[in-house]
């Protein structure tokens, strides 16, 4: 079956002019465009210090050595790739919703990471939920690339890891792991700290913990809360039974004008209680509705939050 491709050529051109902003000096692994606290070879002078036996003479500073009489090697900022990492939770509540929550977290991941492979940017992307799959393969890893030749098998990648989700709803479902679980090991298993970004609608518990280790780590944390209009918004009336898209559980409500104005207080309480856990912690949070046009996230609000330039 031939898919559709992810983005329109002119939406990659126009990622193409947008670049990941790193708040701290990072140490990557190959040539890119970032500087590094490293010194290497670039053309933009840094520093210099005295010459050592073995040292290339082409770098001594010849005009160090006739103002002071001894030999001194420039050294030069040099630009390195960085490591950019995107969890994705695709548990079985983030598949629902009109726009789906999975499908747009897919697209943001695939947007940001074309532009971090665009500015020659190593990614990585680990997906929450194990279990998920249908026969098309192992979707919870997409293993560090670089490069903007990486970009098809980027948008694959998530194109399988939604075709993987499409499990049908209300059925039972336990993931491998917590949230909490699977971020602490994920701090623990990275080997280059960098930005990361996580895509969730956060309605499951561990959460906090997981992403205070991630910060404690030396991660700069970016928190996308995406949630469906029909969960910002709820148009219900009457005696209902909602179901738990997670575990198949069932509560009846009734729903009234009353009941929804106190449903929509807790979340806007939830929310702020989310910003006063990310702020101290130097944590980008931006609650998002999946029917925020993909242009605005990008271009508008992510370039507000110091994110992207």
């Amino acid at each position: 079956m031939t898919r559709e491709p992810f983005f329109s050529e002119e939406f990659l051109q126009r990622l193409e002019r947008l670049a990941l902003i790193a708040r701290r000096s990072t140490v990557g692994q190959l040539q890119g465009e970032r500087r590094s606290p490293k010194r290497g070879q670039s053309v933009e002078f840094a520093d210099f210090r005295p010459y050592v036996s073995g040292d290339d003479f082409r770098r001594i500073d010849w005009n160090a050595y006739a103002r002071l009489e001894k030999f001194f090697i420039k050294l030069f900022v040099e630009e390195e790739d960085l490591t950019v990492h995107f969890l994705v939770d695709n548990s079985r509540s983030m598949n629902w919703g009109q726009p789906n929550k999975l499908r747009y977290a897919a697209q943001v991941v695939g947007a940001l990471g074309y532009v971090a492979l665009a500015g020659l940017d190593r990614i990585t992307i680990s997906a929450l939920d194990h279990t998920t799959g249908n026969g098309n393969g192992n979707h919870a890893y997409f293993p560090p690339q670089r490069g903007k030749r990486q970009a098809l098998a980027l948008f694959n990648y998530l194109q399988g890891l939604l075709e993987a989700s499409g499990q049908e709803p209300g059925m039972p479902h336990v993931p491998e792991r917590s949230p909490g679980q699977w971020l602490r090991a994920y701090a623990s298993s990275a080997l280059h700290k960098g930005p990361l970004l996580l895509v969730s609608d956060l309605m499951d518990d561990g959460w906090q913990d997981g992403l205070g280790v991630l910060a404690g780590r030396g991660f700069e944390v970016n928190l996308v809360h995406v949630l469906s209009p029909q969960e910002v918004n709820p148009e219900l009336e009457g005696d209902l039974k909602l179901l738990d898209s997670e575990n198949a559980g069932e509560v009846e409500i009734t729903a009234d004008y009353e009941l929804l104005e106190r449903y929509r207080r807790e979340l806007q309480t939830w929310q702020e209680d989310w910003k006063r856990f990310c702020a101290p912690r130097g944590i980008h949070y931006a609650p998002v509705v999946s029917s925020l046009p993909l242009d605005e996230l990008l271009f508008a609000w992510l370039r507000r939050q110091g994110v992207l330039k």
